[in-house]
């Protein structure tokens, strides 16, 4: 069986701890985390916690939880990036917890840090919790329920199912019924393959079905309070639909493997282990045709298979619909991989660990190449911090070690070196090329009135209202054509800044800032030598009538 080494687990928490404080610090990233920061500040701004907006226009999309959290933190904190990220912060940290507790239900305590580790250490929520949207406490609560309700299918104690309906709830309150669906399936394949349906019928469900009714509550009132009976339709059922049939919708990605090789980098370093995990299973369940055996499990990996292949069916896909699975997925990795040295599978172990090898040969060069080759040279503190992560992630390589161990030590290791490079250089330096950030900064050193700042056309920056803490509101060429009285206009369009010349309209005075997307990086941009041909321009431009 993987033991631990709590002096070890210890320094991994420490390190990840470390890792996280520099993501919880960073600026926001456009699109979603920064609109959805700036959505839960106008709540905050207007004390209006039933009205969701983006921009000038109503919002139905997504429930309120995110955005009422993030609004109650910007209420105790004050209206920062590291304030609209602790909701986040928290549910992962519930995540993790539920991660051990329900990996020593399932196998054994030696494993359960492993679990939370895994979880923690996967880049996609690494991700999720700096460029943050309503993922994190999805994923955080989805999994704590999963867990409150198994310990009911064993115990059937009436707190797990309480404790369970209203993680379920928070899930629905937080992203509708994806959440929902994901919980329910993934108990009901648990259920199929114990033969223990029979707890459904436990009368202790109506009293859960109750404390879901009731958490679901607030959201269902904020609907029906700013939509109507329609918006309450839309969250119960319509939601689910558009999602698949990508209705008022941006069609993404046709392509139905879409989300099976999207893991490779969301459960980076783990996927491999994944797969190779999958297979054996389920080619056990096939060979013994489903029958119960008691070192097999199905809670992990049964229930989120399907799910994803449903979701592979839909027009809309996004990587960080897999987010709620990663917690599932990480028990069912160190699960796996404590089967392979109970049925001493030490030829399958060493292929593992040269996937992990190649693995962080890549990884080192590719953090190398982003912190050293791609802006300034890094500050001190992240070249002296990369070279002792570089170090114990060599010495990790070259120490004698049982196979699983330094599998699951290396991989860590990893994530630790690769994230830290991330969050303390890369990501601060990159995120700069936002405008909209820039420009808020220019705009208090100029003494420019916030109130007269406008946006064009309902292109929004997001990161512009976060930081100048004003939802902007927008305005027409037409409408600028009639003016009254003289306005800032900002703008990262380049058609705008014509638009407005060919119609005669007057600017008095503009400020240009370099302007990136992000979020679609090119070799071209992060090569410094042909970064210029890539820009675009934020604009703030000066209007008088």
């Amino acid at each position: 069986m993987i033991s631990t080494d709590k002096r070890l687990t210890i320094l991994f928490y420490l390190l990840i701890i470390i890792v996280y404080a520099f993501g919880l610090f960073l600026p926001l990233m456009e699109n979603d985390s920064a609109q959805h920061a700036t959505m839960a500040m106008r709540m905050y701004l207007d004390h209006d916690f039933f009205t969701i907006m983006r921009g000038d226009e109503a919002y139905l999309d997504k429930p309120h939880l995110h955005f009422w959290l993030a609004a109650i933190s910007f209420k105790i904190f004050g209206v920062y990036s590291w304030a609209y990220r602790i909701p986040a912060i928290i549910f992962t940290m519930i995540g993790a917890i539920s991660c051990y507790h329900l990996t020593k239900e399932l196998y054994h305590q030696k494993l359960a840090h492993f679990a939370s580790l895994i979880f923690i250490t996967s880049q996609s929520i690494i991700l999720a919790n700096h460029d943050v949207r309503t993922d994190a406490v999805l994923t955080g609560v989805t999994i704590f329920s999963i867990w409150q309700l198994f310990l009911f299918t064993r115990t059937k104690k009436i707190l797990p199912i309480i404790l369970g309906a209203i993680g379920m709830g928070i899930a629905f309150s937080t992203k509708g019924m994806f959440g929902v669906f994901i919980i329910c399936i993934t108990l009901l394949f648990h259920l199929l393959y114990t033969r223990n349906l029979r707890v459904i019928l436990n009368y202790k469900i109506f009293i859960g079905v109750a404390f879901f009714g009731f958490t679901i509550t607030p959201v269902l009132f904020a609907y029906y309070t700013q939509f109507g009976e329609e918006g309450v339709q839309f969250i119960l059922w319509n939601q689910n639909f558009d999602r698949l049939n990508a209705e008022n919708l941006v069609k993404s990605n046709p392509d139905y493997s879409f989300f099976f090789h999207t893991l490779l980098w969301v459960f980076l370093p783990w996927a491999f282990i994944l797969y190779t995990g999958l297979f054996s299973r389920i080619k056990e369940l096939i060979t013994s045709k489903c029958k119960l055996q008691s070192h097999l499990e199905v809670l992990t990996f049964a229930g989120a298979v399907i799910t994803i292949l449903i979701l592979s069916t839909s027009k809309f896909k996004l990587p960080h619909y897999l987010n709620p699975f990663i917690p599932l997925f990480s028990i069912f990795v160190i699960g796996f991989l404590d089967s392979l040295v109970n049925n001493s599978k030490f030829k399958t172990l060493k292929i593992l660990l040269y996937i992990q090898y190649f693995i962080c040969f890549v990884g080192v060069i590719l953090i190398t190449f982003l912190v050293f080759f791609t802006f300034n040279f890094p500050k001190i503190y992240t070249s002296i911090g990369l070279t002792l992560l570089l170090l114990l992630l060599l010495a990790r390589v070259f120490k004698k070690e049982v196979l699983h161990m330094k599998i699951v030590n290396v991989s860590i290791d990893l994530m630790i070196f690769m994230n830290f490079g991330l969050n303390s250089y890369f990501y601060p330096e990159l995120l700069m090329y936002q405008a909209g950030i820039p420009m808020s900064k220019l705009i208090q050193e100029k003494g420019i009135s916030k109130d007269r700042i406008y946006i064009h056309e309902k292109n929004y920056s997001w990161t512009l209202d976060f930081y100048t803490r004003r939802n902007s509101p927008s305005m027409s060429t037409e409408a600028i054509r009639n003016l009254k009285d003289e306005i800032w206009l900002y703008t990262d369009k380049k058609t705008s800044l014509n638009e407005l010349k060919e119609q005669d309209i007057y600017i008095n005075q503009q400020y240009e800032i370099d302007h990136f997307r992000v979020t679609k990086l090119t070799i071209n941009f992060l090569n410094p030598d042909s970064r210029t041909s890539q820009l675009g321009k934020g604009y703030l431009l000066h209007i008088i009538p």
